[in-house]
């Protein structure tokens, strides 16, 4: 009871499958519970919590708005080694709040605390007091509303009632789906790798639909592994990784209040000893990172709000890594450029008016562009092959692919986004009814 069903069941912008997640089961360390707070007007989970009976390492990057959310003020200011709990709620950005806000989210630390700590003298041998700063928060809604701090405080016997020390598929969709606002899909990812000679896993959920434009972080997203690692080592882990995934996506240009991507480390699996993020024992575990991060980046673009379409746009051989960051966004942020793409017009003019507006010093003798495999610009100049038909049954796939070359260096650079549609000012001209 509680999950979100009407968004999980039925996706009123596309037909995808909804079984298409892999099946994340168990990590040691780890608890989550989800319950209904009553925060939305139907019945559903909307408060996800999770546990870390031992404590877990941890590392966080948030968004770099200048105006940020009351629980990314209260995480800042926690200096705890390691925390015993993500608390996160969805209907609710907790932003704009002022001093309500973030008084409330120390009465629910404190509260939430006092109940974990009891849970640990029932269900431990060495019992710890579990302090409100070992405590964070991710908050997720619409902005300037008064925070509803009773309401989640009358679900914290519930949420404690409720841990789950043994994790299924299940579980983790019911999780993924509390933290769900204007998504109409969960978004979970795992691989598995070794450290030496042992195996790890790395797991994720993410929430993300709209607003959503990289920025250091974007959405939310909560990394979770069963290796033991150092807070220092997940921090530069995560902001190494941030660059090709959550920072290469885009679904309308806006940059969040509330951002944050999380990575958790419970340390249960003893392994070879890491010291630095150069040791070569740390290589597939880095790639393996990479690759959850980036899987849970491309479920938020092709979740986007009223999205038909997945685009990638690779911009190749330029001079330097951020001038083909800037050429890719330009094109991926585009409004023509999207609408283009939903009505599967191969307009690739709006495409040449975006790489242009980059700023970025063009030789258009050297400039090639294609759609897939279709040249469409070479050297240039538009393709002697250039077949429109064609070019319009490519634009009818679901994912585009649109290449630049710009053959003025060797420096590349891929982003994500999705179309632009109807449906998009539809959900958002109804967000709030």
């Amino acid at each position: 009871m509680g999950i979100n069903l009407t968004n999980f069941l039925i996706s009123k912008t596309k037909n995808k499958k909804m079984n298409d997640f892999q099946d994340l089961d168990h990590i040691d360390g780890l608890s989550i519970s989800a319950v209904c707070a009553n925060l939305y007007k139907d019945n559903r989970d909307d408060l996800v919590m999770f546990y870390f009976r031992d404590g877990a390492n941890y590392a966080s990057v948030y968004t770099q708005s200048k105006i940020i959310s009351e629980n990314i003020k209260w995480n800042l200011k926690q200096n705890s080694k390691k925390v015993f709990s993500l608390l996160v709620n969805a209907r609710n950005a907790n932003c704009f709040t002022g001093k309500q806000g973030f008084k409330s989210l120390e009465k629910i630390a404190e509260s939430l605390s006092q109940k974990l700590s009891e849970k640990q003298k029932v269900d431990e041998e060495s019992p710890k007091k579990i302090k409100p700063k070992e405590i964070i928060f991710g908050c997720t809604g619409t902005i300037g509303e008064t925070f509803p701090e009773e309401k989640i405080k009358d679900k914290i016997d519930d949420l404690v009632k409720k841990i789950s020390y043994t994790q299924n598929k299940y579980i983790w969709t019911k999780a993924a789906l509390g933290m769900m606002t204007t998504d109409t899909q969960p978004k979970m990812a795992m691989e598995e790798c070794e450290i030496g000679n042992t195996k790890v896993k790395i797991y994720g959920i993410a929430k993300g639909s709209g607003m959503i434009q990289p920025n250091m972080a974007t959405t939310l997203a909560y990394i979770f592994t069963d290796a033991d690692i150092s807070n220092n080592l997940l921090k530069k882990l995560l902001k190494k990784n941030m660059s090709s995934t959550f920072n290469a996506i885009t679904c309308d240009g806006d940059t969040s209040t509330n951002d944050m991507v999380s990575f958790f480390s419970t340390g249960k699996i003893r392994h070879s000893k890491i010291e630095n993020i150069n040791d070569k024992k740390i290589v597939e575990f880095d790639n393996a990172l990479n690759k959850v991060l980036l899987n849970l980046a491309k479920r938020v673009v092709a979740d986007g709000e009223g999205a038909s379409k997945f685009i990638t746009v690779n911009v190749h051989n330029c001079k330097t890594e951020k001038d083909a960051n800037r050429i890719a966004f330009s094109v991926a942020n585009s409004p023509l450029v999207k609408t283009a793409i939903a009505g599967e017009d191969p307009n690739w003019g709006r495409i040449i008016m975006a790489v242009g507006k980059a700023g970025i010093p063009i030789d258009l003798d050297k400039l090639s562009i294609k759609f897939g495999d279709l040249i469409i610009i070479q050297n240039g100049k538009i393709s002697t092959n250039y077949n429109e038909d064609e070019v319009k049954n490519y634009m009818r796939e679901e994912n585009i692919e649109i290449k630049i070359d710009i053959s003025c260096g060797s420096k590349n650079f891929t982003c994500y986004t999705m179309d632009l549609t109807k449906k998009y000012i539809e959900i958002n001209a109804d967000y709030r009814s």
